[in-house]
């Protein structure tokens, strides 16, 4: 243990590398509110502003890399940490925060999702006369524009009211848009938020370089399940055979590539959705989030500020809940002026069958394309028997890096378990694969059904269970073998859906007042479009790469809300963001494809923090009977509630809007929301009480009657309990009255039903009872 006088002699040091740090030059975000003005008389402005706060002798440094100027106001430029605080305190500015890195979301869906109803979304297009003019933005790392997927037969002339552009680079060209891809824009990322030691020279900052080619195989994924073609017999090297197709396969769609492989840049994020919303999408999806450990206000996250101006524009956005689950409060993206979105599985899995040499099968999980088979195993080993010297044993049964000896390991197949979950399924195989092992059995109950997907090499993962008795076969056999067969798919496995184990949880950190994640909807082993895929070990032998892909997270989710939102807006053109969100909420399903209530990836019943409202009907949600319209005034009073001052709000909103004289983040729970949340009710005698109101867009006459379901303990009182409609009056106001009689500790969940005669309108809460 070091000194104390070593201590002391460190600390100077320390001190000064620390204040060296904060005054090395950084990309920062400098948000000023809500736009006005021109982009050429913004841009003097703000370097006429950085220019009183940069030293002359860097005055290089007075350069914007983005400007913000079409629906917000604001710029990123290089600042060090005492120029950013400087800047700060500035009249116009809003906030000034770092610029981060942001991640992607990733880890036979919409047959699935259609399954339980009698007719299919392309009969539904046909009879309401669909509109064909939508338009998605997607937010991601770019787009193959070859892929079948993204073919525009059929589709008529672009909208007129389109004002974006195609840019072209060196591999990518005009002519790579069509009716279908009407738009393509891509972003630089600075150079030092993926490269920590970069140092950065006098070039020009605003420099593009690039284009909107994908080469990561994210946004072509995501953007065909959103909107791809239909493309009959598609698979992946003869997995998941079938029609692949996007939700909406007559939506346009525009790509704004701010991602790479090592993330996504928060400024250019921001510039994305500025430039979406100018160029006219309809929807903006993105698959996209901060760190869950690191997530800030939403005056400092890019997404929750260029989301809410989207908003505030008619333009929705929909976006990843995150795949940090299944521990609470990891949810991200939950602004509340975002639609959120949880993964589940779908009703099909990928099994990959172990054989034991006595004979024995046992039923695991996988993708891969092994070319070994029953009639010759091969010796079986656990990680710990073939443990690296000095390794401690805990670290080889989960094989980590460095934990096997590839004398031992060589030509076996190795049993893994997964009691270390910091070290990824990925990251297991490699280190088999490294050690020259054949291949690979892994025991990971939780993950069981989302699948690894390995390529070539053998991998099957099992469940507690079943990985107990391959470890007693072991220890119990001289010389125990075993062989790993290649992926079949099962369809129409049950049950399904499941809450994806990965998928991140509520509630949301910044408030528990709003429920978030809202919705649920397909994420696990979705096959999409996909970038031709040449890694080695991928491509099965003798096979062409594949034209589509299988790939699970939120980030998959988020598209399948994306193209089932478009489906709805071709349908009721002159829906706001909140009435389409409503929707989709207020019918979805809350049961799974055997009849029961859905369960998570550990089979106990789901609750609302870990797939929102359900799982998402899109079919259902083009007729809802009852919509909650949430306003931009209900935002901002959220804001007031959440405690930031009226001035601040003022310029986030260009209104002369005045917080109330009664706030408290109590209050939260009255905006008009789809779902309602409360984070503290006492357990004695507690009681609050909460207000929405529905906007009849069924049957002119039409009369509704409440029905609440409850968990013992909690009383809740619906007052009207009974509402009527007629031509000349579509609204209607209650309110819902919730009282602690000895209630569980903890959040309660259940929901109220308003019944027609031709629909059920669901609202569900979550009652934190302390």
């Amino acid at each position: 243990m070091a000194s104390l006088k070593q201590l002391l002699v460190f600390l100077p040091l320390l001190f000064s590398c620390c204040t060296a740090s904060n005054q090395t030059p950084k990309s920062y975000i400098v948000y000023m509110g809500s736009n006005g003005g021109e982009a050429e008389n913004q841009e003097s402005a703000h370097l006429q502003l950085l220019s009183s706060i940069i030293p002359r002798e860097e005055s290089e440094r007075v350069s914007i890399s983005h400007i913000y100027h079409h629906t917000f106001k604001g710029f990123s430029a290089f600042l060090t940490e005492t120029e950013a605080s400087v800047l700060s305190g500035h009249a116009n500015v809003v906030s000034v925060f770092p610029d981060q890195i942001l991640q992607l979301h990733t880890t036979r869906s919409w047959d699935f999702l259609e399954a339980d109803s009698t007719v299919r979304a392309e009969s539904i297009l046909r009879k309401h006369h669909a509109s064909s003019d939508v338009i998605a933005g997607i937010i991601d790392t770019g787009i193959w524009p070859e892929s079948p997927s993204f073919s525009d037969k059929g589709l008529a002339e672009i909208p007129s009211r389109w004002k974006g552009v195609c840019m072209e680079g060196p591999d990518f060209k005009k002519s790579n848009c069509n009716r279908k891809i009407i738009g393509a824009r891509f972003y630089n990322i600075p150079d030092e938020l993926v490269q920590p030691n970069y140092v950065r020279g006098k070039a020009d900052l605003t420099k593009l370089t690039g284009s909107p080619r994908d080469t990561v195989g994210h946004g072509t994924h995501t953007t065909s399940i959103a909107a791809g073609a239909p493309i009959p017999n598609a698979s992946y090297y003869g997995l998941a055979r079938g029609t692949a197709r996007g939700g909406s396969p007559s939506t346009r769609v525009a790509m704004y590539k701010a991602c790479s492989l090592q993330g996504c840049s928060g400024s250019s994020i921001l510039k994305a959705i500025d430039d979406a919303v100018k160029d006219g999408v309809d929807i903006v999806s993105i698959s996209i989030g901060m760190n869950t450990f690191l997530q800030p206000d939403f005056m400092n996250d890019p997404i929750a500020i260029g989301s809410f101006h989207a908003n505030q524009n008619g333009v929705m956005v929909i976006g990843s809940a995150g795949n940090d689950g299944p521990d609470p409060y990891t949810v991200v993206n939950s602004a509340p002026w975002m639609f959120t979105v949880a993964a589940s599985t779908i009703d099909r899995d990928f099994q990959s069958t172990v054989v034991l040499g006595n004979g024995r099968t046992f039923q695991g999980y996988s993708i891969n394309f092994s070319n070994l088979n029953s009639s010759k195993t091969y010796p079986l080993a656990f990680g710990e028997d073939v443990a690296a010297k000095f390794t401690p044993l805990s670290e080889a049964r989960n094989c980590e890096p460095g934990s096997l000896d590839p004398k031992k390991a060589a030509g076996k197949i190795i049993v893994c378990i997964n009691s270390d979950p910091t070290i990824p399924r990925q990251i297991k195989k490699l280190v088999v694969e490294d050690a020259k092992a054949k291949g690979m059995i892994l025991i990971d109950q939780a993950e069981l059904h989302s699948p690894l997907n390995s390529g070539v090499y053998p991998v099957a993962q099992v469940g507690d269970t079943i990985g107990f008795q391959i470890l007693k076969y072991i220890n119990s056999t001289k010389n125990p073998t075993a062989s790993i067969l290649p992926t079949i798919d099962v369809s129409r496995s049950k049950p399904a859906p499941i809450v994806a184990y990965f998928s991140s949880r509520g509630p949301g950190t910044l408030t528990e007042n709003v429920l978030k994640p809202d919705i649920m909807a397909p994420g696990v082993a979705i096959l999409a479009a996909a970038i031709p895929d040449r890694e080695v070990g991928s491509v099965p032998i003798g096979k062409k790469p594949s034209k589509f892909a299988i790939n699970s997270g939120t980030s998959m989710a988020c598209p399948h809300v994306t193209g089932a939102a478009a489906l709805i807006k071709s349908v009721h053109q002159a829906w706001t963001p909140s009435m389409i969100k409503s929707a989709l909420m207020t019918t979805a399903t809350i049961s799974n494809n055997m009849g029961k209530e859905l369960t998570n990836s550990s089979n106990y019943s789901a609750n609302p923090h870990e797939m929102g409202v359900g799982e998402i009907n899109p079919i259902k949600a083009l007729n809802p009977g009852l919509v909650y319209e949430t306003t931009t005034k209900d935002y901002l009073r959220l804001l007031c509630y959440s405690g930031y001052k009226g001035n601040i709000i003022r310029s986030m909103s260009k209104t002369n809007f005045t917080c109330p004289k009664v706030s408290s983040e109590q209050l939260i729970s009255s905006i008009n929301y789809p779902s309602i949340s409360i984070s503290k009710l006492k357990r004695n005698g507690g009681s609050q009480t909460v207000t929405r109101t529905v906007t009849n867009v069924g049957a002119h006459n039409a009369t509704y009657i409440a029905k609440v379901t409850v968990p013992l303990g909690l009383e809740v009182r619906v007052s009207p309990n009974n509402i009527a409609f007629n031509k000349s009056s579509s609204r209607a106001s209650y309110e819902v009255s919730f009282y602690s009689k000895g209630a569980n500790h903890g959040y309660n969940f259940g929901w109220v039903t308003w019944s027609g005669s031709l629909h059920t309108v669901r609202t569900v809460f979550a009652v934190n009872v302390i």
